[in-house]
C-alpha cells in the first residue's frame, strides 16, 4: 500500500469528514463516496488544498448499477457450462428490452478520475444520482474544463443529465439517435441498424436484422483435463 495514499486518506477523513459518505483505500487506489449536494464543494477543494493539489480530470465515466451483483456466468466452474442460461439484464438478451429488472438504491453514478500532477497520485471521486428515471448531476466544467467532452460523452451513453454543461448534446450517436446504449437495460444490438441506400440516395433505418444467439468462449486448458492429441501413424 503506498504510503502518500494512506497519508492522502487520513488527511481527507479529517478535513472533510462531514462532506463525505466514506473513503477506500484498496488495490493501491483511493476512493471517496460523496453525496451529489456536496460534490462542487468537495471536488473544488480537491483541486485548490496545495495538500491534493488534484489539477488534472484524467476521466470521467458514469456507472449503471442495475442487476448489481447478479449475473449468470458461474466464475467459479469451468468449461463450457458457464453463461449459457440468459437471465436478468445480461448481455445474452440479445433480441428482447429488459423490462422488470429493477434496482433497490440509487441506480447511477458518475465517477471522477484526478490526478496531481505537483505530488505524483490520483485520487478517484464518486458521486450518485438521486433521481433514478432522470439522474441529473452538476457539471464541474468550471472547476476541470477537460469535462467538457467527458460528461457529453456520460449523457450519450447513460442519459445522465449534466446540470450546468455549456453545451450537453450526443457526442459518439447519430443524432437522431433513441436512448442510451450504455445502460444495462437497453438491448444489445439496440433497436435499430442503419445503411446507406443507393436508390434514395441517403441513409436510412431499419430494424435490426441480427438474430439473437447465444456466444459462449471455447477455452482450450493445458491441465489434466485435457485430452491428448491422436498419434496417427503413418
Amino acid at each position: 500500500m503506498s504510503q502518500s495514499l494512506q497519508t492522502s486518506k487520513e488527511y481527507l477523513d479529517l478535513v472533510l469528514s462531514g462532506k463525505m459518505l466514506g473513503t477506500a483505500l484498496e488495490l493501491d487506489e483511493l476512493t471517496l463516496d460523496v453525496d451529489a449536494e456536496n460534490l462542487i464543494e468537495v471536488a473544488t477543494f480537491l483541486r485548490d488544498d496545495e495538500e491534493l493539489s488534484c489539477e488534472e480530470l484524467i476521466d470521467l465515466c458514469a456507472v449503471d448499477y442495475l442487476s448489481y451483483g447478479q449475473a449468470e456466468w458461474d466464475t467459479q466452474g469451468s468449461g463450457f457450462s458457464r453463461g449459457v442460461e440468459a437471465s436478468g439484464a445480461e448481455r445474452f438478451n440479445f433480441d428482447t428490452e429488459v423490462k422488470d429488472v429493477e434496482y433497490d438504491g440509487k441506480r447511477f453514478a458518475v465517477v471522477y478520475h484526478l490526478l496531481s500532477v505537483s505530488h505524483n497520485h490520483r485520487v478517484r471521486l464518486r458521486t450518485w444520482c438521486e433521481d433514478n428515471d432522470f439522474p441529473t448531476i452538476d457539471s464541474v466544467v468550471e472547476i476541470w474544463s477537460s469535462a467538457n467532452w467527458f460528461e457529453r460523452e456520460a449523457f450519450d451513453l447513460y442519459g445522465v443529465m449534466f446540470s450546468g454543461h455549456p453545451d450537453l448534446r450526443r457526442i459518439l450517436t447519430d443524432y437522431g439517435f433513441v436512448g442510451h446504449p450504455f445502460r444495462k437495460d437497453f438491448p444489445l444490438v439496440g433497436h435499430v441498424e442503419m445503411r446507406y441506400d443507393p436508390e434514395q440516395q441517403r441513409v436510412i433505418y431499419e430494424p435490426v436484422s441480427i438474430e439473437p444467439r447465444v456466444l459462449v468462449p471455447r477455452v482450450i486448458r493445458d491441465n489434466q483435463t485435457s485430452i491428448p492429441p491422436v498419434e496417427i501413424d503413418e
